[in-house]
């Protein structure tokens, strides 16, 4: 039986998303915080707590970007359809990423506040663009032939207002589980009231999205309600659900590592049920993995260099994750 190299590398782009997803969204998760924290010093520990780690976890939105070269045809239908939110995302992160770094070089309280702001800013539009983009993708592409044949604005429905929202939520909560796990003191408190409604409105987001999906696209009605697909679809629901139940016997019980597991479980279950519902498009609803596909011959020379290139990133990421393990104090700043 052959390999079928379009399915390797339809798996290493979605790995990728979703490490992107699960690292940077803690990450700008802070930043959607910062409203609700406004003492400095817990501000400082915020940013501290993710400074190692910032700039390497959107290694993977580069890593994921450059790999879907493998699906051309991919690229010359999304992009077009999703110019103006992508770009927004692009300079909401590096806007980001600048206040990031200014924020601690200012000698003024004024100058700092500005930068605070900016940084939240830049966190909000960076999910909001993400999360506009993905249902703006998943609401389908109009294509005419092997173009895109849609409108400037096609992307901005009610759908991709609201993925965008859930996104918004859903990254700020896995910032306070991840405060929750990195941080102690009066900041932790504050992460665990936090945590709490942010589950339930992420949960809730969650239950919204998933059934506007099955209202508003009929193959994925058919997919979740029909057999044998219900099969495979039936234990993501019960299984968000069980997690939710171990979510909040977590800050019941005053867990630190397991809330920002299962905040990551949240994440990884809505993106197999994604999966699910799009499998096997990948511009929806008419391009497939394997009609967006680059020739065999073009994925195997670059499937070596991906065979070396991403067992590197994964290891200098899970190295820089255990250097900084640990809590983060005012004391132990990175800057």
């Amino acid at each position: 039986m052959s390999l079928d190299l379009t399915l390797i590398w339809a798996f290493l782009i979605a790995t990728a998303v979703f490490l992107y997803v699960a690292m940077d969204g803690f990450d700008l998760g802070i930043g959607i915080l910062f409203p609700a924290v406004s003492a400095k010093a817990d501000r400082d520990v915020m940013v501290n707590s993710v400074a190692p780690v910032w700039d390497g976890n959107e290694t993977w939105l580069i890593l994921g970007g450059g790999l879907f070269a493998v699906f051309p045809l991919a690229y010359a239908t999304i992009l077009p359809a999703l110019y103006m939110p992508l770009i927004l995302m692009l300079l909401a992160l590096v806007f980001r990423g600048v206040a990031f770094e200014m924020r601690f070089r200012m000698v003024t309280a004024r100058g700092q506040l500005w930068w605070d702001r900016a940084f939240s800013w830049g966190s909000y539009v960076a999910a909001f663009c993400q999360g506009i983009a993905l249902g703006a993708l998943v609401q389908g592409i109009r294509i005419d032939g092997r173009a895109y044949a849609g409108g400037w604005w096609d992307w901005l429905t009610p759908f991709s207002l609201l993925t965008g929202a859930a996104l918004v939520v859903g990254y700020g909560l896995l910032g306070a589980c991840w405060l929750i796990w990195k941080t102690g003191g009066e900041l932790q408190i504050r992460a665990y009231r936090l945590a709490r409604p942010l589950g339930l409105a992420t949960l809730l987001l969650i239950a919204i999205v998933s059934l506007t999906m099955l209202v508003l696209s009929i193959p994925f009605r058919e997919r979740w309600l029909s057999f044998p697909g219900i099969l495979v679809g039936a234990p993501v629901p019960v299984l968000v659900g069980l997690l939710a139940l171990r979510f909040q016997r977590a800050l019941e019980r005053r867990e630190e590592l397991m809330p920002f597991l299962c905040a990551l479980g949240f994440f990884l279950l809505s993106y197999i049920g994604l999966g699910i519902s799009l499998w096997p498009m990948i511009v929806p609803p008419d391009i497939t993995i394997w009609a967006a596909a680059t020739h065999p011959s073009s994925q195997a020379f670059l499937l070596a260099g991906a065979a070396v290139l991403v067992p590197m990133v994964l290891g200098y990421t899970a190295y820089v994750y255990w250097l900084f393990r640990g809590k983060v104090t005012p004391e132990s700043g990175y800057h």
